[in-house]
Formats: C-alpha cells, sequence, structure tokens
C-alpha cells in the first residue's frame, strides 16, 4: 500500500520544536502522518485528501507583525482540524475570538478539568494531568465554540465547533508530560477523523522503495556507510530496492569507535552482499581539523570533508577525473525527522536552528550528487523496527545512536590523536561496563566526552594534573527529550575506578545530569 492511500493526517508546522513529536504520536497509532509547510494552501490539501488537519505550536505570539499565519479556507474543507497551542489561538483569532498576552504565563505542569461530553477526551474521567508552554491564551470564543476543558489560569484550555469539526487545545497532548495526551490524540484520529490504523513498517518499507526506484531511476546511487543503525537501514532499504545501483563507501574518518571499521565489513560482507568500498581518510580529516575548537565549524569541516571523500571515491570507482562525469548521480544519507528539526526548519517554516548535523546542514552549497534520504520521515525506533524487518542483525540494529562527526562532537575543544586515544579507550570501557551490567539496551544512549578541563590528582602518591571525562548516559524515546539515567551507583563507580586507572592521562571523571532540554544529549 503506498502513502497515497493511506489514511493520512497533515501536520501544518509553525516552528514548534514538538511539531515531529506530533508526526511521531499519530504514526504510533499505526496512522500514516506528513509535516507540511504552514502556509499550504486549502487546495493544495484538498489534492492530498487527508483525513484530518492539525496545527502545530510555533515560538510566536498570533498578533505579532510577521507571525506565520494559515490560509482560512482550510477551515471550510469540512476536514477535521485540531489545533495545539499556537495552532489553538490561530484558530481563534482568525474565527473571531480574542487573543491576549496572560498576566501568567503557563509553563509546566498543569491540571485539566474536562467540562461535559466530548469526542475529544472520551473515556478520560473528569481531570488530567497535563504540560503547558505558552505566554498567549484564549480570552473570547469564536462564534460556533464552546469550551470543553479549563485550567485554573485559563477558561478555553480545550474547546470545539463539533458542527464544523474543529478542536483545540491550549496544552501539548503530544509531549510525554501529559501522561494521557496519546489517548487524546487517538480520539481524534479515530473517534472524530475515523483513520484507518494502516501505517506499519512493511507499508513504509514497499512505499520508500518505490519512491526510490522513481528518484533514482536506473542511476546508480553511493551512500556513505557509517555502521550506524541510521546509514545501515538506508543501505538495507536502497539495496531491497535497487540492488547492484547501490555501491557503499565506508569512509574510516578516524573519528570512530574502537574496532567500527572491522564491523561494519564483516556484518555487510557476510549477511548483504553489499558492494562495499573502504576508505582509510583519517589523516585527511584530522588535517582539516587541525586547530579548529568551534563546535559548528567542526560539524560544517566534517560534512564538507565526507562530500569530497565521497567524490574522490567515486571517480577511483568509475574511471573518471571529475566526479560529475561518472555514473552516480545520487547520493544516499540515512538523514531522520530529529536530525533535519534541529538543523533546518522543515519548508522554511520558523523554526530555531538548535545544531547543524553533517548530513543534514553540514553540507556544502554544490556537490555533484543529487540527495537521496529515504529514511528522513522517520524517527530512530521506527528505523530499528525497519531494520529488524529487511533482516539486519541485532548487533546492528540495536547499537546506541553514534553522532556522524563522530568522536569529534565528544572532544571539546581541538581534535588530535593523543586525545583521540584518550576518548576512544574511555568510551570503550563505558560500552563494556553498560553492556556487562546489562544497561546498554535499556538506556537511549551512554558515552564519553572529553572535556578541555584540567585538574589536580593523586595517583601513586604523586600529584597528577590531568583530564576530565564526562559520562552522559540518558534515556529517551526519539531523542527529541531526554532525561539523565539514575544509574546505580555501583556500575558508576566501577566505570569511574576503570577509567581513571586505565587510560593514560584522566584522572578525574564527571557524571552530566542534565536534561533535554535545556541541554542536548551530544555536548557539540
Amino acid at each position: 500500500m503506498t502513502s497515497a492511500a493511506l489514511s493520512r493526517i497533515l501536520i501544518l508546522d509553525f516552528g514548534s520544536q514538538y511539531t515531529q513529536v506530533i508526526a511521531r504520536r499519530v504514526r504510533e497509532s499505526q496512522v500514516y502522518s506528513e509535516i507540511v509547510r504552514c502556509n499550504i494552501t486549502a487546495s493544495e490539501i484538498e489534492e492530498l485528501a487527508p483525513k484530518g488537519i492539525i496545527l502545530s505550536g510555533g515560538p510566536a505570539s498570533v498578533y505579532e507583525k510577521g507571525a506565520p499565519q494559515i490560509d482560512l479556507q482550510i477551515f471550510s474543507l469540512g476536514i477535521p482540524v485540531l489545533g495545539i497551542c499556537y495552532g489553538m489561538q490561530l484558530m481563534g483569532r482568525h474565527l473571531g475570538g480574542e487573543v491576549e498576552n496572560s498576566a501568567r504565563r503557563e509553563y509546566g505542569a498543569g491540571l485539566l478539568q474536562i467540562e461535559g461530553d466530548s469526542q475529544l477526551f472520551e473515556g478520560l474521567g473528569e481531570q488530567i494531568d497535563i504540560w503547558n508552554s505558552h505566554g498567549d491564551r484564549l480570552t473570547a470564543l469564536p462564534e460556533g465554540f464552546h469550551a470543553i476543558a479549563h485550567t485554573e489560569n485559563s477558561a478555553f484550555a480545550a474547546i470545539a465547533d463539533d458542527e464544523r469539526q474543529l478542536y483545540a487545545l491550549q496544552f501539548h497532548p503530544e509531549v510525554s508530560h501529559t501522561p494521557r495526551g496519546k489517548e487524546i490524540i487517538q480520539n481524534f484520529l479515530f473517534r472524530i477523523c475515523h483513520c484507518a490504523m494502516d501505517w506499519t513498517m512493511g507499508s513504509f518499507i514497499e512505499d520508500a522503495c518505490a519512491r526510490i526506484r522513481r528518484q533514482v531511476g536506473r542511476e546508480n546511487v553511493v551512500l556513505g556507510l557509517s555502521g550506524g543503525v541510521d546509514s545501515s537501514v538506508a543501505a538495507a532499504l536502497l539495496h531491497k530496492a535497487i540492488g547492484d545501483q547501490l555501491t557503499c563507501i565506508f569512509v574510516n574518518n578516524g573519528l570512530l569507535r574502537e574496532n567500527e571499521s572491522e564491523i561494519v565489513q564483516r556484518v555487510f560482507g557476510e549477511n548483504f552482499h553489499i558492494r562495499l568500498k573502504y576508505v582509510d581518510a583519517t589523516e585527511r580529516f584530522l588535517t582539516k581539523l587541525a586547530g579548529v575548537t568551534d563546535p559548528e565549524t567542526k560539524r560544517k569541516i566534517i560534512g564538507a570533508e565526507f562530500i569530497g571523500v565521497f567524490e574522490d571515491a567515486v571517480m577511483e570507482l568509475a574511471g573518471t577525473k571529475t566526479a560529475g562525469e561518472s555514473n552516480f548521480k545520487f547520493l544516499a544519507q540515512g538523514t531522520l525527522y530529529p536530525d533535519v528539526i534541529e538543523s533546518v526548519a522543515i519548508g522554511g517554516n520558523p523554526a530555531s536552528l538548535i545544531k547543524s548535523h553533517h548530513n543534514v546542514g553540514g553540507l556544502p552549497e554544490k556537490m555533484h550528487f543529487q540527495l537521496v534520504e529515504p529514511l528522513r520521515q522517520l524517527f530512530k525506533d521506527e528505523v530499528r523496527l525497519a531494520g529488524q524487518q529487511l533482516g539486519l542483525p541485532n548487533e546492528i540494529v540495536h547499537r546506541q545512536p553514534f553522532p556522524g562527526p563522530g568522536l569529534a562532537v565528544r572532544i571539546l575543544g581541538e581534535v588530535t590523536n593523543k586525545r583521540l586515544q584518550i576518548l576512544r579507550e574511555a568510551d570503550t570501557i563505558v560500552g563494556s561496563e553498560m553492556k556487562a551490567s546489562g544497561w546498554y539496551y535499556r538506556v537511549w544512549q551512554s558515552f564519553a566526552v572529553l572535556l578541555p578541563v584540567r585538574s589536580v590528582g593523586v595517583m601513586g602518591d604523586q600529584r597528577t594534573y590531568e583530564n576530565t571525562i564526562a559520562l552522559r548516559i540518558v534515556e529517551s524515546q526519539d531523542g527529541m527529550t531526554a532525561d539523565w539515567v539514575r544509574m546505580p551507583y555501583e556500575i558508576l563507580a566501577r566505570i569511574s575506578s576503570r577509567i581513571v586507572n586505565e587510560v593514560k592521562g584522566v584522572n578525574r571523571v564527571c557524571y552530566d545530569i542534565s536534561t533535554k532540554p535545556p541541554s542536548t544529549i551530544e555536548w557539540e
């Protein structure tokens, strides 16, 4: 079944960092969701024939000059609409209500009091815990609407026009901090929009293969295989779609985990028989990174250098003098949804840049390839499901996420051979102890970070002045939000003891207890 035949929910993106989380919640309910730009027209929506529309939150105020707006005809299409936060204020203001800045900003946990009977809150009782993040609020209802829930600070925390099937929430049902938010979204999907549960990994793989074939035709594709989950699943998916039109290039950039190159070559040689070219570009990358300390500059250098390595490898494979003359026209990447939302705004919408990813924001403006990104619409857990269905071994599918720029963004400051050796040894200890204790697969990520900090210590009755390692261990569902893991002290103690005793040049280990937000998972 292709995406055109699926029950479809369109999500209009007004710049919220949680837009992709909305999409995730919809797909968790086995309904296909698609994020589109906020200024999409009503006629364009009609062509897509969605079962329902969700308006995301956003950082702007609806009454500010330049705030993102909406085609008002969307509310007259007869398609159910659910507005969330900014989406609610937009709906309320444009349909005749009033929105004002609230004297008391609502941020964080709240209690929602449900009024009367509404399909949107079916089965939820009289009150639920919710999570707010807004400074504006609706103070007067548009004609035809009535309140279906309130909070201490807002008489119109949820509103509905049942006749036109228009609904709006001031709070965020998509985040995990609204424990029963998924049930609200499912009520919208199934009770109001009458969606079918027809979005599965099988349907995604079938549709993705068809899209890949349409995009590349008979042209050849080159993929940068890192050995991580994303690029590995992308490789397996592309190979299923186009077979020997795909050639994978595994680049050892000198920034990899211990034994990474051996594992990747073994897995893909033994399991898939994919065409694989190995390139050792360690010296090339480290030369480019010499003296560089700014994290964004690191990412952009690595992204540009990857393209350069690919182009050189393609010329070698094709026997040509320029990449543009080769028979490889497409570059495939394992770009995911979280990569996109943190790097660039979807469709030019008003989202804020958090950091460049080397396979999104770090690419050079001019290159000799067209991009193929078959996983761009997926979250990490969905990618793992796809990998399992495609037959990838567990040692690849369930590996913890690893950043595209590798250990370079886990070394704060300059990247050198000596600092890489220190970090690699420390990170190997973290991984081995997490696996030995049974915690490796219970967390989202666990890794070491080398800080640009030296401190005084005592080892062997002598004063030392050595480096500091930070441990980062987090739990998450999709990488968009994360919390630090309350690890057993004995495991942390064992990791710390081993690092200090076994890694030359380290005399102190710290544990990072920051959440995302406000921090990110990676340190750079």
